[in-house]
């Protein structure tokens, strides 16, 4: 399976206001800024995030995005979903031998779970110097 960077920059996008929420709107300018990457690409990414319920906008001059629930609420899942589509590492499985549906669909279920199970509050608080079971967030 491999994410695009739609899931990566989507994740960075959740991650960042994770870490600022409670302080108010975030300009997406200002995500786009400390992380080095396209705004008009982060604008086109917050749209389908708005729309599944997981960012608020605010207008005006102090605008920008809030998450629309804490960030224990949202999983790595529920954005990944949002702007991947469903999670399957192989597609047309039901063409394959059973012993490797059973492969494809262990593959998918195991991918699922670290994604179900990792919330954006997790990532947002993830640092290298207490990661002392040695963690990683590959997927």
């Amino acid at each position: 399976m491999k994410i695009s960077t739609k899931g990566r920059y989507g994740l960075t996008i959740m991650i960042e206001l994770a870490k600022r929420f409670g302080d108010g709107p975030v300009p997406l300018r200002q995500i786009a800024a400390e992380k080095g990457l396209s705004e008009a690409y982060l604008e086109q990414l917050v749209s389908p995030l708005r729309i599944a319920g997981l960012v608020k906008s605010v207008r005006g001059a102090y605008g920008g995005y809030l998450l629309a629930l804490p960030p224990s609420k949202i999983s790595a899942a529920d954005v990944i979903k949002v702007l991947e589509g469903p999670i399957q590492p192989v597609e047309g499985i039901e063409n394959e031998e059973v012993p490797q549906q059973q492969l494809w669909m262990r593959i998918r279920d195991a991918v699922k779970n670290v994604l179900d199970t990792t919330s954006i509050e997790d990532l947002a608080n993830y640092n290298d110097d207490t990661n002392v079971d040695g963690y990683m967030f590959y997927i």
